[in-house]
């Protein structure tokens, strides 16, 4: 695993989510509890870039399911590339699947001159921030893409329903957490909170039988 003194730990590897899980598991029997029915957890890499958030501002507020047949429309219409959003018009957009907000969620994404590389090297605060400066992109959304596509270790969505569920299932809680309270119980887990995020994705799939995240 690589180390940054601005980014802070860096998961790029089986082993390094192995390493995280296994500090969570020590940390507290539930997780090791839940660890043993999920086994080993998924990477849950991808490149960054727009293909990337555009990919995960299409995961907002939808089921995963539909999140993918989305997609696959999005990738069969060329619509993944940034260029080709650009000249889209917003019927091409619709007919992939994106409702008129994401329609215009898209156009801000692709006229957004972000530059993709320098979010690799600053403060997971910084990329949060970075990301909620353009249309349609929410905390969540940045916190997603911090996880997947820069690989940051201490990052956890404390807004996704997926994991509040999870969490009221793992530990045993009366009422499933809201975010606020989500992500201060987080907060014991640093610094793996994204590891935790990815057992509690993968203990949901387990008792519920779909997925969390896409």
């Amino acid at each position: 695993m690589s180390r940054g003194i601005a980014t802070g730990r860096i998961i790029e590897t089986d082993a390094d989510v192995a390493e995280g899980a296994a500090w969570l598991a020590a940390l507290d029997p539930r997780f090791a509890a839940a660890l043993a029915q999920t086994g080993p957890l998924p990477l849950r890499r991808r490149d960054d870039g727009f293909e990337a958030l555009l990919s995960a501002i299409i995961g907002q507020q939808v089921s995963t399911a539909s999140a993918s047949a989305i997609w696959a429309r999005v990738v069969a219409a060329g619509m993944h590339q940034r260029d080709r959003v650009r000249g889209a018009n917003d019927a091409d957009l619709q007919a992939c699947g994106l409702s008129r907000p994401k329609v215009r969620y898209a156009r801000a994404l692709a006229e957004n001159e972000l530059d993709y590389s320098s979010l690799r090297g600053v403060p997971d605060e910084v990329v949060i921030a970075e990301l909620c400066k353009i249309i349609g992109i929410g905390r969540w959304t940045a916190e997603v893409y911090a996880l997947s596509s820069l690989g940051r270790a201490d990052v956890f969505p404390s807004g996704d329903l997926a994991l509040q569920e999870a969490a009221k299932l793992v530990f045993d809680l009366e009422d499933r957490p809201t975010e606020k309270p989500m992500a201060q119980m987080a907060l014991a887990w640093s610094p793996w909170r994204a590891v935790a995020a990815r057992l509690l994705w993968a203990y949901y799939r387990v008792a519920k039988n779909r997925e969390g995240i896409r």
